[in-house]
């Protein structure tokens, strides 16, 4: 019953997480369209004369609208301003309280991999908790120094550290849980950013209004700044929140190349969309990020050489029981494994049957990514993944 209901509670964490998710990346999107869309008034209009610097009329479900933007702020503060926070705080708070119900309580087996780096749960978590922290304060201080105000230059430096970070996790990590912390790490730098740099800033600026004071523009061009870094984030950030279903990736021989691979991908086509609200179809970027893309596709395929099998045939009666006793402990009706209360997604291998219909998925995880069993719990030896990749290999035979 423990088991169940902590896998329950996963489950709406999970699905509260995703739902903010959307929200907050919903209004990024939104925000810079908005800012890359509108149009300058003409300087003798009534707009102009007001301070706004920008405006667009729009249409959507059944009405029109007019959104209104200020060089600096408008001459007083309406009765009612909207903020956009919550979003992002939801966000982060129930995607750590996830990464800890999943990642951290169960580190020995979620996080740690001995063919990588010989650490205990307690050390996996540490370091996933370190690239967290330490991720915002360099980023941060960046963005603080004089090299913030190079924006091209500092965004490329920005992500060559995260792409360090991607490879020392990946080096440190099982591939799922590096995945994870590198998105973790992100995910912290963007609610940080409107925690720490936004949400302080418009409230400055808020606080000179009501006491009569023109507000300081530096505040909006650091929100400003800090708000596009997120925007590009977000691309990166989703295929990694949807990554540990795609063992092609972060169980890859490089898996960390994969991942700065596709979030280069992901960049480049954001880019090209925030260059489109513009006005500009800088198609160059959407092609560059479409061939990477294609590249990760043919990079993690089946195209290399095959793994190591037997050098005999093996039938279904050698392979039988090692899958019973390397994986049914979790992939069985009822999990036997400590923690588990349900197969994991779903994959049931106690009968001939459920085996034959996943012999490829059984290939592909134990065989040649070799990401299962998760941490190697079951101890499953070289000879048995051997003798797995062969059975496949002849036809995955069950009589």
């Amino acid at each position: 019953m423990d088991a169940h209901l902590m896998e329950f509670l996963g489950m709406l964490v999970r699905w509260l997480h995703v739902i903010a998710g959307v929200a907050w990346i919903g209004s990024s999107f939104y925000f810079i369209w908005l800012d890359n869309s509108l149009e300058a008034p003409a300087p003798d209009s009534e707009n102009a004369q007001k301070g706004v610097s920008g405006e667009l009329w729009a249409v959507h479900g059944g009405g029109f609208y007019n959104p209104q933007k200020y060089a600096v702020a408008p001459a007083s503060l309406p009765e009612k301003l909207h903020w956009f926070k919550w979003e992002a705080y939801t966000t982060w708070l129930s995607g750590t309280a996830l990464l800890v119900l999943v990642y951290w309580l169960h580190a020995q087996t979620m996080m740690v991999d001995a063919t990588r780096a010989d650490l205990t749960g307690w050390q996996a978590v540490g370091i996933g908790a370190a690239s967290m922290v330490i991720s915002w304060l360099v980023y941060d201080a960046l963005c603080r120094s004089p090299l913030g105000k190079r924006d091209g230059a500092l965004g490329a430096l920005v992500f060559g550290l995260l792409g360090g970070l991607t490879w020392a996790l990946c080096h440190w990590l099982g591939g799922r849980a590096a995945y994870i912390h590198v998105g973790t790490s992100i995910g912290t730098i963007m609610a940080a950013n409107v925690f720490f740099i936004i949400i302080p800033g418009q409230k400055k600026m808020v606080e000179a209004m009501r006491v009569g004071q023109l507000p300081d523009p530096i505040y909006g061009k650091r929100g400003k700044q800090r708000s596009v870094h997120n925007n590009y984030f977000t691309l990166p950030v989703i295929f990694i929140m949807i990554s540990n279903h795609y063992a092609a990736t972060y169980g890859h021989a490089q898996n960390w190349a994969v991942l700065i691979l596709i979030s280069a991908a992901a960049v480049s086509i954001r880019h090209f969309f925030n260059r489109k609200h513009k006005g500009v179809y800088a198609w160059q970027f959407l092609g560059a990020g479409a061939v990477m893309l294609g590249v990760t596709a043919w990079w993690t395929g089946p195209y290399g050489p095959p793994p190591p099998m037997s050098a005999t045939p093996v039938s279904f009666a050698q392979v039988q029981p090692i899958i019973a006793q390397r994986c049914t402990t979790c992939h069985m009706p009822t999990p036997t494994f400590p923690g588990i209360a349900q197969a994991p997604a779903g994959v049931l291998l106690n009968s001939s049957a459920s085996i034959a219909q996943n012999a490829g998925r059984i290939y592909q995880q134990v065989a040649v990514t070799r990401i299962m069993p998760l941490g190697n719990v079951t101890q499953i030896t070289e000879e048995e993944r051997a003798m797995i990749a062969r059975w496949f290999h002849d036809g995955a035979a069950t009589n």
